[in-house]
């Protein structure tokens, strides 16, 4: 869909050009912000143990208006997209007088197909897909008890018209799949899970091999689990495995670098720019322009540029996230990471594709190193408090690693930490770098928003393991 297209498309819902006049009054040379239109289309498709639960397709739209001036924002929204609720939200925010001409302007990235539409594919072929997948599984092993397969598709325009009249759309479209088996062995209940998207179509993930992959992927897990033993308990040296394990760094260390935990001093890493934060082989970039990925976007939902930012580079903190607001009240350059979940929201610095750089190792050299550890392969869940970056993460696949080799699978594994000190504790950074399957969701301040993380396999040369002592 082109910038005209889409300009077509959002004045057929409402008098676009009326909305935008009225909100150019909301404006002066005194403050900045934003008008922020919004279509957004979901559907979700799930079939468990062969059964198709009703699909759920949402259709929402609405408007955002903001204006800040130094630390105070005024916002105010509406699911109505015409001039009385327009009016109604220009009492709330405004300032000055309008003085500008709308003005749109072209996207310099261009990361995803902008064409696609959630119904690009019938809703019977998306049916079809995911009972092909349920019938695989099945036949896979006698052992599986319950299949649950999904799909969640996002389909979004946004305008953004900020207060120098400058216009600009994007059309953003999101995928993911999902796969949830269980298996019952000896009595026991185990589960395997494994999932991917990004912002691509359907065709992408509509394939034979999809659902090999996707099956014999999350069987795998499952019966991985049935055969681990307890995992130890104490200090010791942890390797990650890569792509989805940069969730710890993201979550330990992304959130104390956005702009505004750094400008409130809520984040541990407040005081330290330009200082040795991390190892001198750790360098952590953010970066929202790489095609087709979660976390990415041609534009920000204030109208930025999204850019490949560089954090940590070579263990020295060199950089952060920033949203408009808080670039001012910082005197720094916005760098592309104003996000926001919806129309309803404000936006807020955010993390797009944050990762961390390869490194010289292979993963067998890094774990030959280790007399007594844990291989932890990937991460279920996690808790992390942003103002001192300590975290508490649950490892889904781990192992045991004895004399440099990797012996059995266990279970219950959790790292206990902190950010700040972890990032001076990798002595190893591995040469197998990826980013994660396209699954991840980020929460802050109530606001969930897609994201990507990576990083490649790492050793932490010391970190407190939960477990039990074997």
């Amino acid at each position: 869909m082109s910038l005209v297209e889409a300009d077509v498309f959002l004045n057929k819902i409402c008098d676009l050009s009326t909305i935008e006049k009225i909100s150019l009054e909301a404006f002066s040379k005194e403050n900045s912000g934003e008008l922020f239109v919004e279509y957004r289309a979901e559907e979700s498709i799930k079939i468990e143990n062969g059964i198709v639960q009703s699909p759920i397709l949402n259709v929402s739209r609405g408007f955002g208006l903001r204006t800040f001036e130094e630390e105070i924002s005024r916002y105010s929204y509406s699911s109505s997209l015409d001039e009385k609720a327009v009016r109604k939200a220009l009492e709330t925010v405004k300032k000055g007088k309008d003085g500008c001409e709308v003005k749109i302007a072209e996207n310099h990235n261009n990361l995803y197909d902008q064409s696609l539409f959630i119904d690009s594919i019938s809703l019977e072929n998306k049916i079809k897909f995911l009972k092909e997948i349920d019938s695989y599984a099945r036949g896979k092993s006698e052992h599986i008890k319950q299949v649950i397969a999904s799909i969640n598709s996002v389909w979004q325009i946004v305008s953004i018209l900020r207060d120098d009249g400058e216009k600009r759309y994007d059309v953003r479209p999101l995928v993911r799949l999902s796969l949830f088996i269980v298996i019952e062995k000896n009595g026991v209940f185990e589960n395997g899970m494994y999932a991917g998207g990004g912002r691509f179509g359907y065709d992408s993930i509509f394939s034979e091999s999809t659902k090999i992959d996707y099956v014999n992927e999350a069987l795998r897990q499952a019966e991985l689990k049935a055969e681990a033993i307890k995992a130890p308990a104490g200090e010791m040296p942890v390797v990650l495995g890569n792509g989805w394990t940069g969730i710890l760094l993201h979550e330990a260390i992304g959130h104390g670098l956005e702009g505004d935990a750094i400008r409130r001093k809520t984040s541990s890493f407040h005081s330290l720019l330009g200082e040795m934060i991390a190892a001198p082989n750790v360098t952590v970039i953010d970066d929202g322009t790489i095609p087709n990925r979660r976390g990415s976007l041609n534009i920000d939902d204030e109208g930025n540029d999204t850019q490949r930012n560089v954090l940590i580079e070579k263990g020295k903190l060199v950089g952060l996230m920033q949203d408009r607001m808080n670039a001012q009240l910082m005197s720094s350059s916005v760098t592309g990471n104003g996000r926001r979940e919806s129309y309803e929201h404000t936006p807020i610095p955010r993390m797009t594709n944050t990762f961390m750089l390869a490194g010289d190792y292979s993963r067998e050299e890094i774990i030959s190193t280790v007399k007594k550890g844990v291989f932890a392969k990937s991460f279920s869940d996690g808790q992390v408090d942003v103002a001192s970056g300590k975290f508490v993460f649950s490892a889904s696949e781990a192992y045991l690693i004895e004399n440099g080799k990797i012996t059995f699978p266990i279970k219950g594994a959790m790292l206990i930490g902190d950010g700040p000190s972890i990032l001076k504790k990798i002595s190893m950074v591995g040469n197998d770098f990826s980013l994660d399957n396209g699954i991840g969701t980020c929460g802050k301040d109530g606001q969930q928003v897609p994201v990507g993380v990576g990083e490649p396999s790492v050793l932490i040369d010391k970190i407190t393991v939960g477990g039990a002592d074997l």
